[in-house]
């Protein structure tokens, strides 16, 4: 049975962080003079749109491929990707020399799928959505006896993800409110279990899209609740939450917000012509809540991940000069 979130302990992130020096960029903390307005307290972007692969996923996906046994590692990794983790697991596999198959699914935006097959990885991109693609990669990673990376779930993986809270808190100390966009929970729930432990009075604000709003549905129902699949711009926050990704949002989410497709493109549009930055719809989340109002009472300074930037050329040349 896997390990449930509440095992994961902070200094499992701050070994994260050890073992990702000199691997994963240390993104820039930059303060937004126009979302610093809108609440009337400093509001500081902290670009994982500048990672190495786009997304903060190659943190996760690194450490947890990292952890592997040797003999473990050399028979291969599968995943099953919106496209950010695959774009981690197959740099982590390349770092390592060893073979990658990433299943996508067939909606993947094109610059993930290049990317993905660019860094050596093998590409399945059959599946009509999220969570059919999941459905392949564990059977494949079955039948070949390789390694399944889950993009969300797991010690090491979520590990990685909190090493994007570490650096916050190094550059911030004095931070009280961490806006995370949610889909699976792996972002959340790693920066979550350092920020209970290390500075427990930092507020977690959740955000996500209405289109890809399990963890919404499922905290609301007390229970995991599957929502319909619809398109999104979020295409990263897509998917259903299992057991272990509530366990998340029950342990670590303060208040969770949801945005509309269109509140999502408007906060895309935003970032681009005022803070000169490319970013996708899931990483756009955060700004798009405090913009919309949905974020608006916050005390102290806050941080804003935006979690990527992998974004197909001409849906963000659409939605910036509309």
């Amino acid at each position: 049975m896997a390990r449930m979130f509440s095992d994961l302990r902070p200094v499992d992130v701050l070994a994260a962080g050890a073992r990702l020096r000199g691997i994963a960029r240390r993104t820039p903390l930059r303060r937004s003079p126009t979302l610093s307005r809108r609440v009337g307290a400093d509001v500081m972007l902290k670009l994982e749109c500048e990672q190495l692969t786009g997304s903060f996923k190659l943190r996760g996906a690194f450490n947890a491929i990292a952890t592997l046994p040797t003999a473990v590692r050399e028979r291969g990794v599968v995943a099953s990707s919106a496209g950010n983790h695959g774009l981690g697991v197959a740099w982590a596999a390349h770092h390592f020399g060893i073979p990658a198959t990433i299943f996508v699914p067939a909606t993947a935006p094109r610059v993930k799928r290049e990317g993905i097959e660019q860094l050596g990885a093998m590409v399945n991109a059959e599946a009509p959505h999220y969570d059919a693609a999941m459905a392949l990669a564990r059977d494949f990673a079955k039948e070949r006896g390789a390694t399944f990376v889950h993009p969300c779930m797991g010690s090491a993986l979520l590990a990685g993800q909190g090493t994007v809270a570490l650096e916050i808190l190094e550059e911030l100390p004095s931070l009280r409110t961490i806006v995370v966009p949610v889909g699976g929970g792996g972002l959340v729930g790693g920066c979550g279990i350092l920020l209970r432990a290390v500075a427990p009075y930092a507020r977690i604000i959740g955000v996500q899209s209405v289109n890809t709003n399990a963890m919404a549905l499922s905290l609301t129902a007390g229970r995991v609740v599957s929502p319909p699949v619809l398109p999104t711009l979020a295409d990263g926050l897509a998917g259903d939450i299992d057991d272990y990704a509530l366990d998340i949002g029950r342990h670590v989410i303060d208040e969770l917000y949801t945005v509309e497709e269109e509140d999502i493109a408007d906060a895309i549009r935003h970032l681009a012509r005022e803070e000169s930055a490319t970013v996708e719809g899931s990483g756009a989340v955060g700004a798009a809540a405090i913009l919309t109002g949905a974020v608006k009472e916050v005390e102290g300074e806050v941080a804003v991940v935006v979690s990527g930037g992998n974004i197909d050329r001409d849906r963000l040349d659409g939605i910036v000069g509309a």
